[in-house]
């Protein structure tokens, strides 16, 4: 279709017309990109946002305050970042990390996590999960 309405001059030009056109190029860029990558059958639909999503493997890392790398954990792109603050302190403290604080993103911050860290004496910084900050409200007011 694209090759028969790009072959027509006279209608490939106009301004409606270029505009879909290159809108139906883009999806088939994209159909043929998410084709090849469908052929990892341990790849899974992770998202990063609720409007954004990828297919593929995330990287969970722990890095020191001098940037290095003390403990990694590769999961499937659908894996929740939260479940692996202990394993990626673990793995820290094995290296010979000593760890007293975690700075994180709010993946991190849930229920496991908080009472986790507060047992091994380890300071959590990160804004709490939303999960958390909404207990005990109804819609809107507070229970």
């Amino acid at each position: 279709m694209i090759a028969i309405i790009e072959n027509k001059q006279q209608i490939a030009h106009l301004p409606a017309v270029k505009e879909k056109l290159n809108v139906l190029k883009e999806a088939v860029e994209d159909t043929q990109e998410h084709l090849n990558y469908s052929t990892d059958t341990d790849a899974r639909v992770g998202h990063k946002t609720a409007d954004s999503s990828f297919f593929g493997y995330k990287t969970h890392l722990a890095i020191s305050d001098e940037r290095i790398i003390t403990a990694a954990v590769v999961t499937t792109g659908e894996k929740s970042d939260g479940n692996y603050l202990q394993e990626l302190i673990e793995k820290s403290k094995v290296t010979g990390m000593e760890v007293e604080t975690v700075t994180a993103d709010t993946a991190y911050s849930g229920k496991n996590n908080l009472l986790y860290t507060k047992e091994q004496s380890i300071q959590l910084i990160s804004k709490l999960n939303p999960m958390i900050t909404q207990i005990g409200r109804a819609n809107g007011k507070r229970i």
